[in-house]
C-alpha cells in the first residue's frame, strides 16, 4: 500500500488503475490518487526511456534497469541533501560562534549600567 505521509486514522484506502509499460495495475492506496498517477507516469517514462536505449524486449529486465536508474537518482539526491545539510550545519555553527563573540564583547546598554550601580 502506498502512503505519502497522511495519517492512517483519517485516510481511507482507495483503488486506482494505472498503466505502466503497457500493463494495467490496480493499486490500493490511502494516498492521493493524483500522486499515485504521477508516480506511475514517472515509472512508465523511465521504463520507456530505458527500453528505447537497449535492445532488450524483456519487460522484467527493462523494469529492473529502470528501478536501478531510479535508485541511482534517489541516492544522488540523498547525497546532495546530506551535503547541503552538512554545509548548513557548518554555516549555522559559524554564525552561532560569531554571535556569541559579538554578545560577549558588546558594551552594556545604558539601562544595564544604571541597574548595576
Amino acid at each position: 500500500m502506498v502512503n505519502n505521509g497522511k495519517g492512517k486514522a483519517d485516510a481511507v484506502a482507495q483503488s486506482i488503475r494505472v498503466e505502466i509499460y503497457n500493463q494495467t495495475y490496480n493499486i490500493r492506496s490511502d494516498g492521493d490518487n493524483d500522486y499515485i498517477l504521477r508516480l506511475a507516469e514517472y515509472v512508465d517514462g523511465k521504463m520507456r526511456e530505458i527500453s528505447s536505449g537497449t535492445l532488450t524486449v524483456d519487460s522484467l529486465k527493462v523494469a529492473i534497469l529502470a528501478a536501478l536508474h531510479i535508485a541511482d537518482e534517489y541516492h544522488q539526491l540523498k547525497n546532495q541533501q546530506q551535503q547541503s545539510d552538512a554545509q548548513l550545519a557548518s554555516r549555522s555553527a559559524e554564525c552561532a560562534e560569531m554571535l556569541d563573540r559579538v554578545l560577549k564583547h558588546r558594551e552594556p546598554a545604558p539601562q544595564e549600567l544604571e541597574t548595576e550601580q
